[in-house]
């Protein structure tokens, strides 16, 4: 297991539109393994690579469910619909959320490791999830699209929560 340094927010790297992934090479195998490591180390849902200082459009997500990790090489998002407002935080930004308003459904495709081309559609976390990532590729961060303050998180359950 290899985790990689996250830059946090006001790193230049952040700000920078990433370059497409032309082929897959051993070293982008590793960067998505570590990418993957990373992102479940710091309890993520998703990371993209410019996030571990490196411009390729990478991203990987997992929200969780059954599926698993997506790995999205080149993600271009094709249809959205929906909207839908809540919180939403970011490896870069630790200790910090907003909430942002994003559709409730996207449909992206992207490339999987094997450089195969793959369709995914996503509704509620997934498409933010998606989006969110997506953003990170072209040097977009959520703090842009937050609708009032930004507020601090804790992990610590709230007092009427059980622990």
């Amino acid at each position: 297991m290899a985790l990689r340094q996250v830059r946090i927010y006001g790193d230049e790297k952040l700000k920078k539109v990433c370059r497409p992934v032309q082929m897959m090479t051993p070293r982008t195998k590793m960067l998505i393994r570590d990418m993957l490591d990373t992102m479940y180390d710091l309890n993520g849902v998703g990371l993209a690579a410019p996030q571990v200082g490196v411009l390729k459009r990478i991203v990987v997500i997992d929200i969780g469910d059954e599926h698993g990790a997506y790995v999205l090489i080149n993600p271009e998002i094709l249809e959205t619909s929906g909207e839908q407002t809540g919180q939403e935080g970011c490896l870069s930004l630790p200790g910090q959320a907003g909430m942002v308003t994003r559709p409730n459904y996207v449909k992206v495709k992207a490339l999987d490791e094997d450089m195969n081309e793959i369709v995914i559609e996503g509704e509620e976390l997934l498409a933010r999830a998606i989006c969110h990532e997506c953003d990170h590729l072209e040097g977009i961060m959520y703090v842009e699209k937050v609708e009032g303050e930004l507020f601090e998180v804790t992990d610590e359950p709230e007092e009427d929560e059980e622990a």
